[in-house]
């Protein structure tokens, strides 16, 4: 059970009242007389448009004593406008009618829903915290959540019912809705529309089938101190002396991250504060991903944001809506059904990693501190710190030709894979799935980002990174350039020499053209000309 001293404690940041003599959590009695009578529908509540329910979330917040946690003005006017005149009448009706009265009772169920959470809490993990916390910069911990509590949570961010006044001071985004409601209205998109109808789309999923699986909320961190018991923050020294075999690269120039199916690590194109702008105005990579999993913005609530050691990792988040479009062109187009397989913990197969860039890096890119930067946010988002000592374990009994395995340093793909002299079972590793990451709104670099991200990927003993260039020019030879790489059996070290030689010239005024047109003479210069061709 959750203490109120403890510094991580998320108390401060519901809007329950904790009860430490009875160790309960509670909604005050007036918070119940109106969730109660909204559950009974509108004609019992009068709860039946936008305007009324914006007006009985007042009325809550004002039982909580929220007034010190004031929302956006125009707040009440968006609810007002998307559930009044943007959304259909008949749609409005079955919403008043059959879907907020659910959305209540599942607030009604909020308290022993955390209860039931803590008490399991500490069984899922042996030896592992796993229960609801605040997830501050530099603590490396791992949150559990049922769909089911993640549902009421969302719930009380529709009805705008967290506090706000300290979140600042922790690093935390805000989780409430009335920014996005005030968008809708003050600067109204059809995105913003429709990233509203994913958001209720949500909503009407969830109360008509509670979904029963589970959510795991990561903070990785990598030691910016040497620990002997991890993988610290690497220097310059471990990259150029790498001698780690690069990975199989995929290329993929037309599909999407999200509708993968090799069940890879999906890489976040993440705001160093989890979900960016998902609620507001935001509408890229990471936003798109928060709409069409809303569970992820569960997150927002106790994910602090994140420092340049350290990447989120999400397991389970199930995929709500469909989509077509992008930025200003981004619709909603209907209803996801979710196949994807469960683990053992009841978490959907699905696996995200949030990894924040450079932001508008310019002529900085190419500077060794910064390509620094990225390659180790891009290396702890994809490391595996347990998998990881185990190869380090299986290397040194190699070494010593204990392990069983053969000695040779040839890549293996499929079920085995190279570790430093010697081989690791893995038939069950899993991929990095990714693209552009830190290319778009953030302006970077896509060949450079690129070679990061196979750095990293391959130091962090990932079988292969599957790469979605989203038809961009600029990669057009990507697959024939990595292929050749490849067949030349190059080190992580090798491309990190040239890669750093390229950056010099960059800085230098030496050249002008993107890393892989630059690579393809300086390959013919030895001796080793790849017919492009």
């Amino acid at each position: 059970m959750e203490k109120r001293e403890d510094a991580n404690s998320i108390l401060p940041f519901l809007p329950l009242i904790y009860s430490s003599s009875s160790l309960l959590w509670l909604w005050p009695s007036p918070v119940v007389k109106v969730f109660k009578a909204i559950s009974n529908g509108p004609d019992h509540s009068r709860v039946n448009s936008g305007e009324s329910l914006f007006l009985a979330i007042s009325d809550i917040r004002n039982s909580l004593s929220l007034s010190s946690h004031p929302l956006v003005p125009s707040a009440p006017h968006g609810y007002a406008l998307f559930f009044d005149d943007l959304m259909l009448r008949a749609d409005s009706a079955k919403w008043f009618a059959h879907i907020l009265p659910k959305m209540a009772e599942l607030l009604l169920r909020l308290p022993a829903l955390l209860a039931s959470h803590y008490k399991d809490a500490d069984s899922i993990l042996e030896g592992v915290p796993t229960g609801l916390r605040i997830l501050k910069q530099q603590h490396p911990g791992i949150v559990f959540l049922s769909q089911e509590l993640i549902a009421a949570l969302l719930t009380c961010s529709f009805f705008c019912l967290f506090p706000t006044s300290n979140r600042g001071a922790e690093d935390l985004p805000l989780i409430n809705f009335d920014q996005l409601f005030e968008i809708v209205y003050e600067n109204y998109s059809e995105r913003m529309e429709h990233k509203i109808k994913c958001i209720t789309n949500y909503f009407e999923r969830i109360s008509f089938c509670m979904p029963s699986g589970r959510v795991s909320f990561e903070r990785k961190v990598l030691p910016l101190a040497p620990c002997p018991q991890e993988v610290s923050f690497p220097g310059v020294n471990m990259w150029s002396k790498s001698d780690v075999p690069l990975c199989r690269f995929l290329v993929y120039n037309s599909g999407l991250i999200e509708d993968q199916s090799s069940e890879g690590l999906e890489v976040d194109f993440a705001n160093r504060y989890f979900g960016g702008g998902a609620l507001r105005s935001g509408c890229v990579q990471e936003e798109i991903r928060f709409m069409t999993n809303p569970e992820l913005i569960a997150g927002m609530l106790f994910l602090a944001s994140m420092a340049d050691n350290e990447a989120i990792e999400i397991v389970g988040t199930e995929r709500f809506s469909d989509y077509v479009g992008y930025a200003h062109t981004f619709r909603f187009s209907g209803a996801h059904i979710d196949q994807k397989k469960v683990d053992r913990f009841g978490r959907r197969e699905t696996r995200l990693i949030a990894i924040d860039a450079l932001c508008s890096p310019q002529m900085r890119q190419y500077e060794l501190k910064f390509i620094l930067r990225e390659i180790n946010k891009a290396f702890c988002g994809f490391l595996d710190q347990s998998k990881y000592q185990n190869f380090l374990r299986i290397s040194q009994d190699c070494a010593h030709g204990t392990c069983g395995y053969p000695s040779d340093k040839d890549v293996v793909s499929g079920t085995s894979h190279w570790v430093k002299g010697g081989y690791m079972d893995n038939q069950d590793a899993v991929g990095i799935v990714t693209g552009n990451w830190g290319c778009g709104a953030f302006g970077g670099d896509p060949e450079l980002k690129m070679v990061v991200q196979w750095l990293a990927a391959s130091e962090a003993m990932r079988p292969f990174i599957a790469y979605y260039t989203f038809g961009l020019a600029a990669l057009q030879s990507l697959e024939q350039v990595t292929q050749w790489i490849l067949s030349h059996k190059w080190t992580v070290g090798d491309l990190w020499h040239m890669l750093i030689e390229y950056s010099f010239q960059r800085i230098s005024c030496d050249t002008d053209v993107g890393f892989l047109t630059w690579l393809v003479p300086s390959m013919s210069t030895n001796g080793d000309f790849m017919d492009m061709d």
